[in-house]
């Protein structure tokens, strides 16, 4: 994947039966490639693949990645010029 902007497309919700390694490994990357100014996006992006995981103990395993993706989001708007 050569994209630089961090941006996983949604398409990856709408290919028929989700595969939960696949669907963690997306909301990784999302952790990994998010920026102060795709924080919004991939968190919507985030939720979507989470609440498409099967089990509770699937989601479970994407909770760090979740939680992360909130820190970073409300460290950047306290950043924030008002």
């Amino acid at each position: 994947m050569g994209d630089k902007t961090g941006f996983v497309p949604l398409k990856s919700l709408k290919q028929g039966s989700p595969d939960p390694a696949a669907i963690l490994a997306d909301i990784r990357r999302i952790y990994f490639k998010t920026t102060r100014r795709t924080i919004e996006h991939d968190i919507a992006h985030a939720i979507e693949l989470l609440k498409s995981l099967p089990s509770e103990e699937e989601r479970e395993k994407a909770t760090v990645y979740m939680a992360g993706l909130a820190q970073m989001r409300r460290e950047w708007a306290r950043q924030t010029p008002t």
